[in-house]
């Protein structure tokens, strides 16, 4: 009897579960009486955590639900908090850089148990911080979540409006950098019924950069409310907001705004604002690779002006994807500084002005992971004014202190591991005769699945990867020259993705073997199952073929016109003699993609890899050198590589990838002001 009630308080969450156990031991009527004794301990609970702060708990996960036991009366979602570790007193020393590598992967075995226990081990906050602006009566609702909340001693504190003592609060905290003081505000994403005090906060901390890390909605849940025009201008109380300008990229966008205080004597000076939104942090996750939210900060520091306030930080509830974005920061900082880091000791000095800051040990593992990211690999971005420099670097012998040359600059890309073990369905029996090369196996995680047939099983498999480009997700189909089982597979996947541009880099034969199954008719039509393909056009260009194929889906008898670039002129060993036939190709590629519609790019050679991993990297870095003028082969070819095994495979296609950007530069006069 002592036992299960001790199950029952420990567990008394799950109700209803109980509910069904006590019905069977005990009877209804006691189990009755119990369950009612449950739901007032339970609620008397809810009440107690909504008024106590929340500095005692340690976050589990970034999830956010609705609480069944909460009063009928509010809507409030809370940020789900357990009790804290046992091993909370626990500390950990700073390591330096030369370290990290191995303490990294110490922490990483065994599924991330020294990283649970490191991250169990952090305070949670500041054991004698007050919540008593938070929590009163006129602020409740101000605040997204109950129980994340700011500490009166460090909450931003906003000028107060007609007299109204409480038109001073904000959910919002200052969050001191490495060493300076104040660099960041942490904020909650706001309500719709904030956003006056959002811009008022923006405005009178003088805050020029927004870095934003949630996107509005995740698994149909709000997660904050649209606090920017789409287009021309609005006002939120005071403060007047006009998009001046915006960039999409493939992990972030850029939104600049014209924002004004119009007081009422007369309007203020007018500010530039800058929003950098992160769009790639999936809800309950992290970012797949640290590359990009790298690449995103750079941006970020380089975005914000020398003379502005803090830099606004908010996600959701302010504490677990801001925390993250803040620690890096700081800890690339101390890296310069002391050439070591403190991420423990850092977290829990934030953590006294912001409580939760950090709110899983995925994300406390991720910041370990970005930190040695650029410990290993460094800033290899480069302006286009100072690559011929680079490339002679690049060139030259040097000796064994300063090997900076460019197969060494290889060598760290083809030391990356390959995930074998994320490639379980391209390995499985009945899809191995699917592919060309065996050791060339699309990732799970990013394969391009097809719609199964009725009654056949695995027929969803095709050796082909989703590859983002520079401004968009999945925007190029890395696959293989078909086999000719696989033809059918090929055009279905053409069909079912909405493609309308096909780049061929290999011919049918080289070196007297087969690279790849003529899959388009010589002249008038062919059929492939469900699919015929017509030859309505066939142009040669200078160094590649021009074919215009019209797809129909015989079943439904709709049709497609496909453009087919076929390029000539890159053996399988080796590459291309110049770079301006490839310059050509990508150009005429984008051309196409614009009067089609974005949708992706099959590029494919003979197993998908080498030459077509080649072309993919030079189509991204062009379409940066034309943007911004910026270039990095390097995490270019990394971030490739991590969504497909193998791609640019020699260190010849690596550096065809740095000449054929310095025959662009060269070529073009409107790009000569790069020099």
């Amino acid at each position: 009897m002592c036992r299960a009630i001790c199950v029952i308080i420990i567990t008394y969450h799950n109700i209803t579960v109980l509910f069904k156990l006590m019905c069977c031991s005990w009877g209804c009527t006691v189990s009755k009486l119990i369950l009612y004794v449950l739901y007032v301990i339970c609620y008397f609970e809810k009440l107690n955590q909504h008024n106590s702060p929340p500095h005692q708990y340690n976050s589990v996960s970034s999830a956010v639900m609705l609480n069944p036991l909460t009063p009928l009366h509010t809507e409030q979602q809370t940020v789900v908090l357990l009790p804290r570790s046992q091993s909370a007193s626990k500390s950990y020393s700073p390591i330096p850089v030369d370290q990290l590598e191995d303490e990294y992967r110490l922490r990483s075995a065994d599924d991330g148990k020294l990283f649970r226990e490191e991250y169990n081990s952090l305070p949670g906050g500041n054991a004698q911080g007050t919540y008593e602006e938070a929590n009163k009566d006129d602020n409740k609702e101000k605040n997204r979540y109950p129980n994340i909340l700011p500490y009166d001693h460090s909450r931003v504190v906003l000028t107060q409006l007609d007299g109204n003592l409480c038109s001073d609060y904000v959910n919002a905290s200052y969050i001191d950098g490495y060493t300076e003081k104040n660099k960041f505000i942490a904020a909650q994403g706001p309500k719709e019924d904030t956003l006056a005090d959002f811009w008022r906060m923006i405005w009178e901390q003088k805050v020029a950069t927004v870095v934003m890390l949630t996107n509005l909605k995740e698994r149909k849940e709000d997660k904050c409310c649209q606090y920017w025009p789409d287009q021309g201008c609005w006002t939120y109380g005071n403060v007047r907001v006009a998009v001046e300008d915006f960039t999409v990229l493939v992990d972030y966008t850029i939104r600049k705004f014209c924002v004004q205080y119009q007081a009422s004597d007369a309007a203020k000076t007018p500010r530039l604002v800058t929003q950098l939104h992160f769009t790639s942090w999936p809800d309950f996750g992290v970012p797949f690779s640290p590359i990009g939210m790298l690449k995103f900060l750079k941006k970020v520091k380089l975005v914000n002006p020398s003379f502005s306030g803090p830099i606004l930080v908010h996600c959701s509830a302010g504490v677990g994807r801001t925390g993250t974005f803040i620690v890096i920061d700081a800890m690339i900082d101390m890296m310069y500084a002391e050439q070591k880091v403190d991420v423990f000791g850092f977290v829990s000095k934030i953590r006294e002005q912001r409580s939760q800051l950090i709110q899983t040990d995925m994300q406390y593992s991720f910041i370990y992971q970005a930190l040695l990211e650029y410990y290993l690999y460094g800033d290899t971005e480069l302006d286009v004014s100072s690559l011929e420099k680079h490339l002679d670097k690049l060139h030259n012998t040097f000796t064994d202190n300063d090997r900076v040359g460019l197969e060494e600059e290889f060598k760290k890309l083809t030391n990356m591991r390959i995930m074998k073990e994320n490639m379980r369905t391209g390995n499985l029996p009945a899809n191995m005769k699917k592919n060309r090369v065996l050791q060339i196996i699309p990732y799970d995680f990013n394969r391009v699945i097809l719609s199964m047939k009725r009654g056949q099983e695995f027929t969803d498999y095709i050796n082909a990867s989703f590859i983002d480009g520079y401004r968009q997700k999945d925007y190029y189909i890395a696959t293989q020259g078909p086999l000719s089982h696989t033809v059918e597979d090929f055009w279905r996947m053409v069909w079912e993705w909405k493609c309308h541009s096909i780049v061929m880099l290999t011919e049918l034969q080289e070196r007297e073997q087969d690279k790849c199954c003529q899959y388009w008719p010589t002249e008038d039509l062919v059929t492939y199952g469900d699919y015929t393909v017509e030859l309505k056009g066939d142009t040669l260009c200078d160094t590649f073929s021009l074919r215009d194929l019209v797809l129909t889906f015989t079943p439904e008898k709709l049709t497609r016109v496909i453009r087919h670039f076929h390029f000539h002129g890159w053996p399988e060993i080796g590459i291309p003699a110049e770079g301006k036939g490839m310059i050509d190709i990508i150009a005429s590629v984008q051309r196409q993609q614009q009067q089609s519609g974005n949708h992706p790019i099959v590029v494919h050679c003979s197993a998908g890899a080498g030459r077509t991993g080649t072309f993919i990297a030079l189509s991204n870095i062009l379409e940066r050198v034309k943007a911004e003028g910026l270039l990095d082969v390097f995490q270019t070819v990394k971030s490739l590589r991590m969504q497909r095994p193998h791609m640019v495979q020699t260190v010849e296609q690596y550096d065809f990838c740095y000449r054929v950007v310095q025959d662009f530069v060269d070529t073009f006069s409107d790009y000569a002001n790069f020099k």
